[in-house]
């Protein structure tokens, strides 16, 4: 008796929703599956897509019964697409199912392939609908705490909030989670002005999208749910004609003429980068300043300024 030929997972992103918004290796993923699995309102949205295709739907929390469907179905032949919307590796199935895969004994020489198709994750859709939120640094945290214990995740947003990110909010509330949000706008008020742009987008690029521009201080007045990612802008973050932007820092190299400023030369490092930054430190630890001094000075930990002064200049001039 011939056995069966091994079969495929696909971990399929398949972006905001929209098709047009899916790539042309999402699409082509979907088309060649046997098998579909996905939470019931993702499957809604390819549901163009999966005429005469056997389709596994499951619920909110049901992540790990969704990648042991997929494992089963790959086991038995079949080439199965295992969606989520976004990108599969940012709050996706990709992680669940390759917990799965591994407690199940999967390894990559398994018969069974594995491959993961990258999608436009919630942050690049909302980012692209309201402007240019997220040209400079940014991280994205989920107000979830399902899974995650809440003093680890307010940590977070305190780190966060604290070192100038923009700051993508997953999961930020639903019928029964009311209130992190607003522990989230209290963490980030202790390091940011109360007028910090901040823009939450519903159902981006979906039928229902939604676009509510605001700032820190009225955020939790906001419509939030679970279909929404909030963005909160970083220190230099501005609103103009409707539009939010996070300016890379251009102008602190260059002039209204584009020519490098006193001091700065193009392709190289600011004067205050690093390298100018050692020699700015060296010489004020010189003049009798304290390693305490310094570490208050900079708002950086005093055993790093330490360690910092401690390296031989030729080693960190390298």
């Amino acid at each position: 008796m011939l056995q069966a030929a091994p079969g495929k997972i696909t971990l399929v992103g398949i972006g905001p929703g929209h098709v047009e918004h899916m790539t042309a290796r999402a699409r082509a993923a979907i088309a060649e599956a046997d098998v579909v699995v996905g939470y019931v309102t993702y499957i809604k949205l390819v549901a163009d897509l999966i005429d005469g295709k056997e389709v596994v739907r499951k619920g909110m929390t049901e992540e790990l019964d969704r990648a042991v469907s997929a494992l089963e179905a790959a086991r038995a032949g079949k080439k199965v697409a295992l969606i989520s919307s976004g990108d599969a590796g940012v709050y996706g199935m990709a992680g669940p199912t390759y917990e799965v895969l591994f407690q199940a004994g999967w390894t990559p020489d398994d018969p069974v392939a594995v491959e993961i198709v990258p999608g436009a994750s919630a942050l690049n859709a909302c980012a692209a609908l309201v402007g240019a939120p997220l040209t400079h640094d940014f991280c994205a945290i989920s107000l979830s705490d399902l899974l995650t214990p809440w003093p680890v995740i307010a940590r977070r947003l305190d780190a966060a909030a604290a070192a100038d990110f923009v700051v993508a909010l997953y999961n930020p509330k639903s019928g029964r989670r009311t209130r992190q949000i607003v522990e989230a706008q209290r963490l980030f008020l202790r390091h940011r002005r109360p007028d910090t742009p901040a823009v939450v987008v519903k159902s981006a690029y979906r039928r229902r999208q939604t676009i509510h521009h605001t700032t820190l201080d009225r955020l939790v007045e906001a419509d939030i749910g679970m279909l929404s990612t909030v963005l909160i802008g970083n220190s230099a973050t501005f609103v103009r004609d409707g539009l939010m932007v996070t300016p890379r820092g251009y102008a602190n190299k260059y002039d209204t003429e584009h020519e490098a400023r006193e001091g700065e030369r193009p392709g190289r490092s600011l004067s205050t980068g690093l390298l100018g930054w050692l020699d700015t430190l060296r010489a004020q630890a010189a003049a009798g300043h304290t390693v305490a001094d310094l570490a208050c000075l900079y708002n950086l930990p005093a055993d790093y300024i330490a360690a910092t002064l401690a390296e031989p200049e030729d080693r960190a001039h390298d």
